[in-house]
């Protein structure tokens, strides 16, 4: 079949989460058919991540500078049929059929925004009346109209954690949420005088807020899912999704702008867990595969370690 998913995974001071993301992801889904590209932002922990990027050396590394440059670069080369995103504590624990995911989007293509894998029947029941269940080669597959969802897991259409979207449709996002400006790129083009002037008075992370770009994988997401929100009509109305097969275990945070709850303690610092990883220790995959969460994001409870 040939790589049909591009799959762009974000990471900063997280190499065994980013281990336990990678391994779960080719333990439950065909690694022929799937490119990975991680988009890391150098920080801490350089010879766990050089360590870990040896090991999976099919992935092809992206060593963040200026993010929003580096992903709208990395979108611009892609033509894989679809775009998987994810981030680094996200964990999967079951598997779905792709053959069936793309059957799907070729069935239903004029109303299908994303096929989500953190969707399911447990973590949707505010939405089970609006909930319509289909047969699509034999398999079981729900579909849930998002612009008239309630919960605050159904009416997120667009997000970086475990959903299959057309490449297309992520592209025609991107072109109204990257704010191309052409008389700003003009005045400060990159690593030009008047951009290295601005950056002695004010951030490039500043900056970009200013022009109401993104600067970061949350921003990315925020920007994305509010233009879809805003601009019902343009997009697609439904998500599709059969089992949930990923959730995000937040035990700790490297982006402090996002309020998220954690749950961990100072044993899952990345400091600490970083440590761990160079004695050898790995998340344990077995253990939330027997012990499977029921919500798109979960805590402490899931989080266990093994010495391989």
């Amino acid at each position: 079949m040939g790589k049909i998913i591009t799959n762009i995974v974000f990471s900063r001071n997280r190499p065994l989460q980013l281990e336990a993301y990678l391994t779960s992801l080719y333990r439950h889904f065909p690694k022929e058919i799937i490119q990975t590209y991680i988009v890391y932002k150098p920080d801490l922990f350089d010879e766990q991540y050089a360590e870990l990027f040896c090991r999976f050396g099919g992935c092809i590394v992206i060593r963040e500078h200026d993010f929003h440059d580096d992903f709208m670069g990395l979108i611009g080369q892609l033509y894989t049929k679809y775009i998987l995103f994810g981030t680094d504590d996200v964990v999967y624990f079951d598997a779905a059929n792709f053959g069936v995911i793309d059957k799907v989007f070729d069935q239903f293509r004029k109303e299908i925004f994303g096929f989500s894998l953190r969707l399911g029947l447990t973590n949707l029941q505010q939405e089970r009346s609006q909930i319509s269940q289909i047969k699509v080669n034999g398999a079981s597959v729900y579909r849930l109209n998002w612009k008239g969802a309630t919960s605050k897991n159904g009416k997120y259409p667009f997000e970086l954690n475990s959903t299959v979207y057309k490449t297309d449709l992520v592209k025609e996002v991107l072109a109204h949420v990257a704010k191309d400006r052409p008389l700003l790129k003009r005045l400060f083009p990159q690593g030009s005088l008047r951009i290295r002037c601005l950056s002695r008075i004010v951030s490039m992370k500043n900056f970009l807020i200013l022009m109401s770009t993104f600067h970061d994988p949350n921003t990315l997401e925020g920007h994305c899912c509010r233009w879809c929100k805003k601009h019902k009509w343009k997009v697609p109305s439904y998500l599709y999704f059969q089992k949930l097969c990923a959730s995000a275990i937040q035990v700790n945070r490297v982006n402090t702008a996002v309020g998220n709850p954690i749950d961990g303690s100072r044993e899952h610092t990345v400091e600490a867990l970083s440590e761990k990883y160079k004695q050898g220790y790995r998340f344990d995959i077995e253990a939330i595969e027997r012990n499977r969460p029921k919500a798109t994001h979960v805590g402490k409870e899931y989080f266990s370690l093994v010495k391989k």
